[in-house]
């Protein structure tokens, strides 16, 4: 059962504090990044449900979809500096004493949800 004095101690030992930590550090620094960017755009309809009938037609030949790389070399490394420095931002008000414990705060709450949608 949860200590409701001490929220600080229920994030090291409560697995549903713990899981709503790891979600929150998910969505902050991984979701809210460039792969938001990278994620737009068209994707193609399977009647296979698998991918498998869908081919992308280039000038060297074909690549069938499950076989493509969804992202280059210059996008992945755009991505990982990206993810890097949002950790880094999250690890840096996580450790501040003030911002650091609001967040704690917050994520104790029963339905902490409605934050994870603009954790900004």
């Amino acid at each position: 059962m949860m200590n409701k004095d001490d929220p600080f101690k229920n994030f090291i030992t409560d697995p549903e504090m713990q899981q709503r930590l790891a979600k929150h550090i998910a969505l902050r620094c991984f979701r809210h990044s460039i792969l938001e960017d990278l994620h737009s755009g068209k994707v193609p309809d399977s009647k296979s449900g698998d991918y498998s009938d869908v081919i992308v037609h280039t000038p060297y030949g074909e690549i069938p979809w499950n076989d493509l790389s969804r992202f280059n070399d210059d996008e992945m490394k755009a991505l990982i500096i990206d993810v890097v420095n949002q950790t880094y931002h999250f690890i840096q008000e996580l450790f501040d004493d003030e911002r650091g414990g609001k967040l704690l705060l917050k994520l104790a709450q029963k339905d902490p949800a409605p934050e994870w949608d603009n954790p900004k």
